[in-house]
């Protein structure tokens, strides 16, 4: 057996980068596979993926910004598979757009800030609220939301995604605790920069470069790194783990921001020596 043999997997935005991984990573840890997405043909080929490698899968285009289409997931996942044991909460407004308009709180509108908040928080609500009776039902399951070292640490953009991001976090441990004694695990991962293809096709060189200057790692994540925390999460292995959250961000979180400048002055001061 493998850790998550019999389950039932439902994973949001998991047509690439780290929804993806977690979805394939779940996949090869023998759960079966709701693969969601807006975008539909990132969705049918990640399952396609998975059951080419002998995993079994479903794909569903989802648009979580639409409340019935949230439903209509988990409804999908009980007629498809006959339960619900896992979800993760990973769908959020994070495209090339999105700084032009929650660049700085001084130029947010109302309706970029709502917008916002209905993709990235209203809809882990709405999962959680329409998967955890069915969860209890089965004698439990873990919900494992994904929030952003954005939202543990201030920055000068992204007001209104790094707010959407740090309520994640509340709300994770509120579903924690309200539900923990019926089975119910909730935890919060706080990614920090990963090379996801958005990532790495939109971020200039310059400003990833910054990121891995100010990591504690001699590299950026990757989207697998995600994967496989998603996938311990969601398995027994991690069954007294609920209400937290935990960074994976190479331990940029971990130290005070002139940890890199130190750096740099302490090995230009023994170059000189």
């Amino acid at each position: 057996m493998t850790a998550l043999d019999g389950k039932i997997a439902v994973v949001t935005a998991a047509g690439s980068g780290i929804g993806r991984s977690s979805a394939m990573i779940m996949a090869s840890r023998g759960a079966k596979v709701l693969v969601t997405d807006i975008r539909e043909e990132g969705a049918d080929r990640v399952a396609a993926d998975i059951r080419a490698s002998g995993g079994e899968a479903a794909s569903l285009r989802v648009d979580v910004e639409k409340p019935d289409e949230i439903r209509a997931m988990i409804a999908h996942a009980l007629s498809r598979f006959g339960g619900v044991d896992i979800l993760h909460n990973n769908a959020a407004l994070l495209d090339a757009n999105l700084s032009r308009f929650d660049h700085s709180l001084l130029s947010q509108s109302s309706d970029s800030w709502d917008r916002v908040m209905a993709v990235n928080l209203r809809s882990v609500m709405l999962g959680a609220q329409a998967a955890i009776p069915h969860m209890i039902s089965r004698g439990g399951g873990s919900i494992i939301n994904t929030s952003s070292s954005l939202g543990l640490s201030g920055d000068i953009h992204l007001p209104a995604y790094s707010a959407s991001k740090a309520a994640i976090i509340g709300l994770s441990r509120q579903i924690a605790a309200e539900f923990g004694k019926q089975g119910i695990r909730c935890n919060a991962i706080a990614p920090g920069i990963v090379l996801t293809p958005l990532i790495e096709q939109y971020m200039p060189p310059e400003l990833q470069q910054i990121n891995l200057d100010h990591s504690s790692t001699p590299y950026l994540g990757k989207p697998d790194d995600i994967g496989a925390l998603v996938a311990f999460l969601a398995s027994d292995d991690a069954r007294f783990i609920t209400g937290q959250v935990i960074a994976i961000d190479g331990g940029a979180t971990t130290h005070l921001p002139t940890v890199d400048g130190y750096r740099q002055f302490f090995a230009r001061a023994q170059s000189s020596a």
